[in-house]
This record gives structure tokens, sequence and C-alpha cells, in this order.
């Protein structure tokens, strides 16, 4: 009997484990890398991503643009949304989504980097001259489309009417840009920087020209996933930090060039002059997000007209997660 006893406590012990003792998979989508660091993670050493596959893991998810993301969210096929803040927007008004921002994966604001719009000098010397022409985003409904309407509008031309829009690959604008397939496409790093050492190329205006200093993409989850798995979100974000702080230690400069251009699959030359410098984007060191500068670009957004009206982004924001993750590290 004493043994029957003791199975049946072993037996009801394993029954006892709850079902999140596996890992949480989380899908987090991603557009472009090295901006977004999503695709490095998992190269990483291990002592900087302490909790990956503990409480968590992590499944990078390519989608060329964050107006792909707000359908895949809603529909449950992401966890975590690598959003731009007008999907971000557009995922309250028009899917009406309950949904947080959590996180700040990178931002476009002086004295960093930005990226921009591109022209061969040959073809294009003004604005007014791309009417009738096709011009490459990486997709409809992002920032950088956002940024293509609002700088062509002050210039008088409107979409459809006066220009065409052809959605195009990050890595692939610049060869279509060098093929005459589109007459501007938008450039990031660090394609940007082998088109400024081409004397036939020149930059019409930046993402922040058109638009202001802006959080460029950020982290959000649906409200009720975040209050189910906190514990997990906290340890991510965590390691996301230990991992910002990693790759730009200096002392891990080398190793962290050799991740880069594995995980890119670009020459190790292509970063060593710029990435994870001020000449980067920029990146907040606690993967934290700055709540009005938000607010700001969600105001501007309604004020161009993309939106119908503008809302209070505290209350579909929560730092709490940033929080409890930084003061780990004070401990």
């Amino acid at each position: 009997m004493r043994g029957v006893a003791l199975a049946v406590a072993a037996l009801a012990a394993v029954l006892a484990v709850p079902a999140w003792a596996e890992p949480l998979k989380l899908r987090i989508s991603w557009a472009t890398t090295p901006s977004q660091i999503t695709p490095m993670l998992s190269e990483l050493p291990r002592e900087v991503y302490r909790h990956w596959g503990k409480s968590y893991i992590v499944e990078p998810v390519f989608m060329a643009g964050s107006g792909t993301i707000l359908p895949a969210l809603s529909a449950g096929e992401l966890e975590i949304a690598g959003y731009s803040y007008q999907s971000y927007a557009l995922s309250v008004f028009a899917a009406k989504l309950d949904i947080k921002a959590f996180a700040g994966v990178f931002a476009s604001k002086p004295p960093y980097a930005d990226s921009g719009f591109w022209v061969k000098k040959s073809r294009i010397q003004k604005i007014e001259d791309l009417k009738g022409k096709n011009i490459a985003v990486n997709s409809r409904g992002s920032a950088v489309d956002a940024s293509l309407h609002k700088m062509l509008a002050d210039h008088g031309l409107k979409d459809q009417r006066d220009y065409h829009i052809v959605e195009v690959r990050f890595p692939a604008m610049l060869p279509t840009l060098d093929a005459d397939k589109v007459a501007m496409a938008y450039l990031v790093l660090p394609f940007s920087l082998t088109a400024e050492a081409n004397p036939d190329y020149k930059q019409m205006f930046t993402l922040t020209d058109a638009l202001g200093p802006n959080e460029t993409v950020i982290y959000a989850a649906k409200t009720e996933f975040i209050r189910a798995h906190r514990d997990a979100l906290v340890d991510f974000v965590e390691d996301n930090i230990r991992a910002r702080r990693w790759l730009y230690d200096p002392a891990n400069r080398d190793a962290m060039i050799k991740l880069v251009a594995k995980v890119t699959k670009q020459p190790e030359q292509a970063f060593r002059e710029w990435i994870f410098t001020t000449r980067d984007v920029y990146r907040d060191m606690n993967a934290a997000f700055d709540a009005a500068l938000l607010q700001k670009n969600v105001d501007d957004l309604h004020k161009l007209g993309v939106t119908e009206q503008t809302f209070d982004v505290d209350k579909y924001s929560d730092l709490s997660l940033v929080h409890d993750a930084k003061t780990r590290f004070a401990q």
C-alpha cells in the first residue's frame, strides 16, 4: 500500500506541473536587421540571454513592413509585433485591438542616424521631378509609407494620381534603384552608406525630415497576452536590456561585428565603422520608449489625416515590464 501511495503521489506531482512550465514561444515580427535586433537574438551568448529556453524562446518572423503585421497580430499569428507607430495607431482605431506598447525597439532622433529616400541625381533633381514615377517603400501602412505621403503631399503630389508605389524589401531597394526600376527608394543602413559613397546618388529626405523625431519601431502585444504571461515577458525584456548593453560594449565589438555579419550575410567591413554607435539608429539601453514622443507621433498622424482621431498613449502602453526588468540590474 505504501508503494501505491508513493506512486499516486508521484503521479499527482507530475500532473500538478503547470502548462507554462514549457518555455513560452514568442513569435516576433521584424522587417530589417540590424536596426531590429530580433533575428540576432539566437546568436548571442547564452550568458546574455539567460532566460532563453527556460521561461521563453523567440521565433523571429520576417514581415516586410508594419502594414502586414497588424492583421497577423489580430489573427493570433504573432505574439509580439515590431510595430511602427502608424500601425500601432491603426491597431487601436481600425482593428479595435486591445493592445499595449511595452518596449522600444529603435527610434529616429538626432544626433543618431536616420534612414531616408534616395534618388539618382541624373534622373531626379527635386521632389516635383517624381511626378509620374515609381517609388519604392517596404510596405504600405508603414512609417516609411507615411513619411513619403507627407513629404510629397507638401509638394503637391498625390499617391496614384501623380506617382505610383512599389513594395520592395529593404535589401532589394538599392539594386531596384540602381536598375532604374524605381525613381526613388528608401535605404536603410548599411545600404545608405553604399549610396552615399556613389556620387550619382543623393538623399532627398529622411524619415525625420518628413515626420520629425519618432519612435520608429516599438514592441506591442495584446493586453490579455501580457496579463497571462507577464513574468516570461519581463524575463524577455531583461534579456533584451542585457543584449543591448553587450552589443554596445567596446569589449565585445569584434565578436558583435562577426555576429551581425553572420546574421545579415554581409561582410564584416560593412558594419565596422558605424554599427552600434551614434552613426546607427537610436536604441534605449533599457529597452524603453519615450511615451511623450510616441504621443506626439500619434497626434501628428491625426493632424495629417492618417487617422480619424488621436488617443491617450498611456491607455495603450505598459512600461511597467521595462521598469521591473531594469530594477533587476540595480539589485
